[in-house]
């Protein structure tokens, strides 16, 4: 099994239009701009996703119909979008963002595509540079550098004829790496010529990257598996794909094994309503051990080996438990302690050691057992997330996307809710919130055909809120159901568990609804049991064809 990158010579039959101009008719009379918006034409771009300043006034002047701006009303929520969206095409997002102010704000949601492995393209305005060196109003020193590491690529280009090309090779770097890459264009550049000279963007037309593993590597991990009396496997995002959930799911029936979910996958990578699907690893190394006594090989794949939370001292595993680590990502293997790590892509290293083992009958697994449906509140008590959850799980389509940004109401949204299909589960990766309520709407509108469903606490959301009138005015049906409690849940938790009490109010009077409605997009606050399943039956039944969003403010105790 192979899996080809896609590159950007979308698509491979049409010859390269910079490559027809420099060696056609030349450049002449061509602008940086021209041939940027031409490079764009042939990646297949049809969305900009921005907010905009002066230093990008050049670029988005009359940009061509075929150009659709999405407007976002701050630069965190434009890329939380954009990240959405790039997660549902399975190619880079393209961003356009202001310069260090833009690109400041963008921060949080650049670094959440980085742990999330989203590619985007993301371009940066900046002062002309005939006068950075006097510092103008809105420039910014090193302006490449504001994101951190966190780029997988940036640059400002040497001149404006290098940024076609910088821009051509973001596009391959942020592909092949998974992550968001960045340009800074001075705003001078976008109506330099080109020249008669110029040669053509600099950077490959096409890029294809093969993702067959190293027939031996695969062999020495089947070996290793073949060598185990009892193993198991543990699954993470890197495997949420249709080739992975197949690939996963051939090792795990070849092995009758049990499969876990790492603790805080950004994106499941196993049918969570198969027999052989074991729950959720716990965060901490106690609980892990206990979890995983018994097995004497762990392979961990798509994630790192292993994801935890809070600190615990302890071993991670039992002695004499064995560990494997199946990843693409070369930083998953390297922070992993393991016996074993296959650098390649899950899906095609799992297909190819389940063709290489014995088939095993009559393992010991225990199926995943799911809470009962809590009783209904008795008259006078409110409702809880139990129920909201609960309700949620006896109706969402096997099909449905849930972008879950609640942090409380996480391990219960776990134990109830099964992600029955790839992409079928989408959250964070990082533990940042703003991310939940704007990917959503960039899913959707990626995915039209899908239901997209958020499930977001009331703190969560306030954080790229704005994103409401986006989802609005581009009339985007997704549907976002914020968990009410008034209060940072988690944290309140953990300052109990600390011994005191937190130093933070809560905000029991935040109307999330009247919020929503005032950013256009329709709202709804819903307090009672009977209220939350008849609007629920409504609104579920509707999520696949919705063409406008909702919001559901579920005020729960």
């Amino acid at each position: 099994m192979s899996e080809r990158v896609r590159s950007a010579g979308r698509p491979p039959a049409r010859p390269s239009r910079s490559r027809r101009s420099a060696e056609g008719r030349g450049a002449a009379g061509k602008t940086v701009r021209d041939e940027t918006l031409a490079l764009l034409e042939r990646l297949g771009v049809t969305r900009i996703f921005g907010n905009p300043g002066s230093t990008e006034i050049p670029f988005l002047t009359n940009v061509p119909h075929e150009l659709e701006f999405v407007l976002g009303l701050h630069e965190g929520a434009v890329v939380g979008m954009a990240s959405g969206y790039a997660l549902g095409t399975g190619a880079p997002a393209f961003v356009n963002l202001h310069t260090a102010a833009g690109l400041g704000n963008a921060v949080n949601a650049i670094v959440c595509a980085r742990d999330n492995r989203i590619p985007l393209v993301i371009v940066v305005g900046q002062q002309d540079r005939r006068h950075l060196a006097f510092g103008p109003f809105l420039a910014a020193r090193t302006l490449e550098r504001l994101a951190g590491d966190y780029p997988v690529w940036s640059t400002q280009p040497a001149d404006p004829a290098a940024v076609p090309g910088a821009i051509a090779r973001a596009w391959h770097e942020a592909e092949l790496r998974r992550g968001p890459a960045l340009v800074v264009v001075p705003v001078g550049d976008w109506e330099q010529p080109l020249g008669d000279d110029w040669q053509g963007v600099e950077a490959p037309d096409r890029v294809l990257g093969a993702a067959l593993p190293d027939p031996a590597a695969v062999a020495e991990l089947a070996e290793l598996i073949e060598g185990a009396g009892a193993p198991a496997l543990v699954v993470g995002a890197g495997a949420d794909t249709e080739a992975g959930w197949e690939g996963v799911v051939a090792l795990a029936e070849r092995l009758a094994c049990p499969v876990w979910q790492d603790a805080f996958s950004s994106r499941h990578g196993f049918p969570q309503d198969h027999p052989l699907f074991a729950g959720h690893l716990p965060w901490s190394r106690r609980e892990l051990r206990r979890a995983l006594s018994g097995r004497d090989l762990v392979v961990a794949v798509g994630t790192p080996a292993f994801r935890l939370y809070l600190y615990e001292p302890g071993r991670l595993v039992e002695p004499g438990t064995r560990v494997a680590v199946v990843s693409d990502d070369p930083e998953d293997v390297m922070r992993s302690r393991c016996d074993l790590a296959v650098l390649g892509s899950p899906a095609a290293v799992c297909a190819g050691a389940a063709g290489q083992v014995e088939q095993r009958t009559g393992g010991s697994v225990e199926p995943f057992s799911r809470p009962p449906a809590p009783d209904p509140p008795a008259p006078g008590e409110p409702l809880r997330a139990s129920h909201l959850v609960t309700a949620l799980a006896e109706r969402l389509p096997a099909d449905g996307i849930l972008v879950e940004e609640s942090p409380s109401t996480r391990p219960e949204m776990l134990d109830r809710i099964a992600t029955r299909s790839p992409l079928g589960f989408v959250a964070v990766a990082n533990g940042a919130l703003g991310f939940g309520l704007a990917a959503s709407i960039g899913l959707r509108m990626a995915l039209p055909k899908r239901p997209v469903l958020a499930l977001l606490g009331d703190g969560s959301a306030t954080y790229s809120v704005q994103a409401l009138w986006s989802a609005a005015r581009y009339r985007v049906g997704a549907v976002f159901v914020i968990v009410g409690n008034g209060r940072y849940a988690v944290m309140d938790e953990l300052a109990e568990a600390h011994g005191g009490r937190g130093a933070w109010p809560g905000f029991a009077s935040l109307d999330l609804a009247t919020v929503a409605r005032g950013f256009g997009c329709d709202a709804e606050r819903i307090t009672t049991y009977e209220e939350l399943g008849a609007r629920l039956d409504d609104v579920v039944a509707t999520l696949a064809t919705r063409e406008t969003p909702l919001l559901l403010d579920v005020r729960v105790e």
